[in-house]
């Protein structure tokens, strides 16, 4: 999204620590068009770990066709919601949980910006566990080592990239990502082509059909693992953009950006793991390694060049939106220094993780499941507050409790706070031992081990919830703020 640099200056500007932190963008750092955002959404989404999101689909024990519907709703309309929050970005040129300040208060929203942080940390320390693991297994086919030896090393590698572009900042983001989405897409399509003829169709289109419950809680872990993973971060790096670009451009390019590699991976991924069950069962374990599995030697190295940079595209988006979070928490610190402290987070999990825990899958699911439920509820509210307003926002009252947007506003506040926990009663994660109290209201509709048990609809009543409830109780405020002259 550089313009008019000369090459030197570009690159110069790309490798200085960007100074913005949650401050609103001057209009002279504004640059770009809504089309720019296409290479970090792409950037962040075109890992290989989107095949892997076949066996997992698979796992809720539905058929081929009914895993291509749940992934079209689940993807497009989970990265519409990062669209649609982008929009914020544009209009207030400060981060999304800045922006969120509008809708809970300056002092109120430091609850969403808790669980935005959380999670942010949360993926990308799980994109750091995967690159650590591919990394590890690949080695070991090479026969140039393996076990912990090379998963350490493997850590310091991607660890290091990480947390790198996350205190660096902006600039260097946007032309890592750049890079990462020609390299990933190039080696990916390379192999596709590879690995197409271990596809069995008529194994894959003999799987039997699943119940309309196991459809629903197929298509809402895709959204929580693919858009609903985003939102949070969604105006993050439209807020570059100048306040006078195509509201429909920024959502567009910011929609097709991110969902068009997810969407092509998975539908790969499922031709993938619906012919193998050994395959499936073997992702569960190493979501990203075993799939080296099904390649020759020859290309393992480029394999491992395009597992490791894909997630590495996601994760520098998230350690630098997690560090803004941070900020936005009330820790007095330059953003960078937020970096460095997430990034040390996000090496102690892996760590455990990698050394010390199994069954990585399994917890996996029930990380993306549990953070849903508040980030959605969050998300509807932010929708909301976006759809009733028609103006810019008030830049420097969304720093000053005594301002138009307010301290604390308990209405989204309590929303969030009971949306998740009605929302978390309505979900189950029976395979992650930590998690087995939730699904506390399904009793109505068939128990923890009834029809709706993994349908996972506390997440989207969460969603539903909150968009309704700031809508209708927040429109008058809104027009109130937007009434006040400057």
């Amino acid at each position: 999204m550089v313009e008019q640099l000369d090459p030197g200056a570009t690159a110069t500007r790309a490798l200085s620590v960007e100074s913005n932190g949650l401050n609103v963008i001057d209009d002279a750092e504004r640059k770009g068009r809504p089309r720019d955002l296409f290479w970090p959404w792409f950037g962040a989404n075109v890992s290989v770990l989107g095949l892997s999101y076949g066996a997992f689909t698979f796992g809720f024990g539905i058929s081929f066709w009914q895993a291509i519907f749940a992934g079209l709703i689940g993807v497009v309309f989970s990265f519409l919601l990062c669209g649609l929050i982008a929009l914020a970005g544009k209009r207030g040129s400060a981060p999304t949980m800045v922006l969120s300040r509008a809708a809970f208060g300056v002092r109120g929203n430091k609850l969403p910006s808790f669980i935005s942080w959380v999670l942010t940390v949360g993926w990308e320390t799980v994109l750091t566990i995967l690159a650590t693991l591919a990394t590890a297994t690949i080695f070991e086919r090479l026969g140039w080592g393996g076990g912990n030896a090379t998963k350490l090393i493997a850590l310091v590698v991607v660890g290091s990239l990480i947390v790198a572009a996350g205190v660096l900042g902006f600039d260097l983001i946007m032309r890592l990502q750049a890079i990462i989405t020609v390299v990933t897409a190039v080696l990916t399509v390379i192999y596709i082509a590879l690995v197409a003829d271990t596809i069995n169709w008529g194994t894959v289109s003999a799987l039997p059909a699943g119940s309309t419950q196991a459809v629903i809680g197929a298509l809402i872990f895709l959204m929580t693992g693919f858009g609903l993973g985003w939102v949070n971060a969604a105006a993050d790096y439209s807020r570059y953009l100048p306040r006078s670009s195509s509201s429909k451009g920024v959502v567009g390019w910011t929609t097709f950006g991110a969902a068009i590699a997810p969407l092509v991976l998975l539908f790969f991924g499922l031709l993938l793991a619906g012919s193998s069950t050994d395959l499936s069962a073997a992702i569960a374990g190493d979501p990203i390694g075993a799939l080296a599995e099904l390649l020759p030697t020859w290309f393992l190295v480029p394999f491992a060049i395009v597992a490791v940079l894909g997630l590495v595209g996601g994760a520098v988006l998230d350690i630098y939106s997690s560090g803004l979070a941070l900020l936005s928490l009330g820790l007095k610190a330059p953003r960078w220094v937020a970096a460095l402290i997430d990034g040390t987070l996000m090496v102690i999990g892996t760590v455990y993780i990698v050394f010390f825990s199994t069954d990585f899958v399994w917890q996996f699911q029930g990380f993306l499941i549990t953070l849903g439920v508040p980030i959605a509820a969050w998300c509807g509210i932010m929708l909301a507050d976006i759809a009733s307003r028609r103006g810019d926002y008030a830049d420097a009252e969304l720093y000053d409790p005594r301002g138009r947007y307010g301290d604390i506003r308990w209405i989204p506040v309590l929303t969030v706070l009971a949306a998740t926990a009605i929302g978390w009663g309505l979900v189950t994660n029976g395979s992650a031992p930590w998690l087995t109290w939730q699904g506390y209201l399904l009793g109505p509709i068939g128990g923890k081990e009834g029809a709706w048990a993994f349908a996972n609809i506390g997440v989207l009543l969460a969603l539903v919830a909150g968009f309704v409830i700031q809508y209708f109780t927040g429109r008058g405020r809104v027009r109130a703020q937007e009434g006040i002259r400057e």
